[in-house]
């Protein structure tokens, strides 16, 4: 039995290793392009980026019918319904796009949309797969060209040319997503069949995409582009501090999809995030002031998010539990009451303590969603003995 849980112990940090390493170099990259990005521009400016990308970001999630949950656990478990996903998903993010550029007149904004879900696309493929050892290619050649193309794009053309590099970066995912689309052939009927998982996850994505830009939509007409750039900054920080988490996640999802359950490495998931935790709550404070003197209210804002970084990963885990059982209506109602709790607080708290009542608006809508999965996954247990 011991031998047995050191083997499998073993075979998670080999297949956890290969993402854990080119997510922790790329979110290191991206996060070393924003925060050189935010020291060069004014707060404003910063904001009105975040503000156009929260915008494609969420006609992303709207046009991406393949979602990742549902691409990675059909991939897993070799279910004949990829290409039929990639299709219809390429179709939405056409008609998506079109809309977007009629709308601001800005072709960037459409063109990173479809860099956004040929990415997602090819991420779910390889992961799905288990193509571990493929990932960090894709996912370091795109996070290099963002450096590479944001930067030159900003020197050569100015600010407002900066999402264009962005968009352009997500084309070594073109290989994959062509691969991914001719996967198998289109098959409604099999769609049909596994219409309530896909619809669900579907839903759940689209509320979890919203929840994450809502607060860059709605803080602009409330609190203005200045108050924005600097919780998207701090939103960028706080994406670091969950990087370990999203990570294993992604690596997870995949195993609790085929029935292997990982209980020792997820305690220590779990007890790396609290260490996290107080890294971000203690020790950024010290820093940040001197990196970005501009964004005042950085450091209130992470020191509070940081005591989110705990409910987010145990969601992460009762998340990729519950999928992996397909059980994704209770992740969607858990995710529509966090994107509930994030929109009543931003337009309660926002106006009151402005970016602390942001921040305190997330960590709220984080544990609560956590409470909820916790309480579910306790009584499906009491069920099951």
């Amino acid at each position: 039995m011991k031998f047995s849980i050191i083997v499998k112990f073993k075979e998670a940090i080999q297949g956890i290793t290969p993402i854990a390493l080119s997510d922790s170099i790329g979110i290191g990259i991206t996060g070393i392009f924003w925060f050189y990005l935010a020291t060069l521009i004014e707060p404003n400016e910063f904001g009105e980026i975040q503000f156009f990308l929260g915008i494609a970001s969420i006609a992303y999630v709207i046009s991406l019918i393949g979602t990742q949950n549902t691409i990675i656990v059909y991939s897993a478990k070799n279910i004949k319904v990829i290409s039929t996903l990639y299709v219809l998903s390429l179709i939405a993010t056409t008609i998506s796009s079109i809309i977007l550029v009629s709308i601001f007149y800005r072709l960037d904004i459409g063109l990173i949309v479809f860099g956004y879900v040929i990415a997602e696309l090819s991420i779910s493929y390889l992961l799905g797969k288990k193509l571990f050892l493929k990932y960090p290619f894709y996912i370091l050649s795109q996070k290099s060209l963002v450096v590479i193309l944001g930067l030159g794009f900003f020197y050569f053309f100015g600010v407002e040319y900066v999402i264009f590099g962005l968009a352009l970066s997500y084309i070594p995912f073109v290989k994959v997503f062509l691969k991914g689309i001719k996967h198998s052939s289109i098959n409604i009927s099999t769609f049909r069949d596994n219409i309530q998982f896909i619809a669900n996850n579907y839903l759940n994505s689209i509320v979890i995409g919203i929840k994450g830009q809502i607060g860059k939509i709605l803080v602009v007409p409330i609190l203005g582009f200045t108050t924005l750039g600097d919780f998207a900054l701090s939103l960028q920080i706080f994406s670091v501090l969950i990087m370990f988490s999203g990570i294993s996640y992604k690596y997870l999802l995949p195993q609790d999809s085929t029935g292997i359950r990982n209980f020792q490495f997820k305690k220590i998931i779990i007890l790396i995030s609290v260490l996290i935790s107080f890294v971000g709550i203690f020790l950024t404070p010290l820093v940040l002031p001197t990196i970005f003197p501009k964004y005042v209210g950085v450091v209130d804002s992470i020191q509070i998010l940081s005591l989110a970084i705990v409910p987010v990963t145990i969601s992460l885990i009762l998340t990729s539990q519950l999928l992996g059982s397909e059980k994704s209506r209770v992740v969607l109602i858990g995710e529509s009451m966090a994107f509930t709790i994030i929109v009543i607080g931003i337009l309660i708290l926002g106006p009151l303590l402005e970016i602390k009542g942001i921040a305190i608006s997330y960590v709220l809508a984080f544990t609560l969603q956590t409470i909820f999965l916790l309480i579910f996954r306790k009584k499906k247990w009491e069920k099951e003995k």
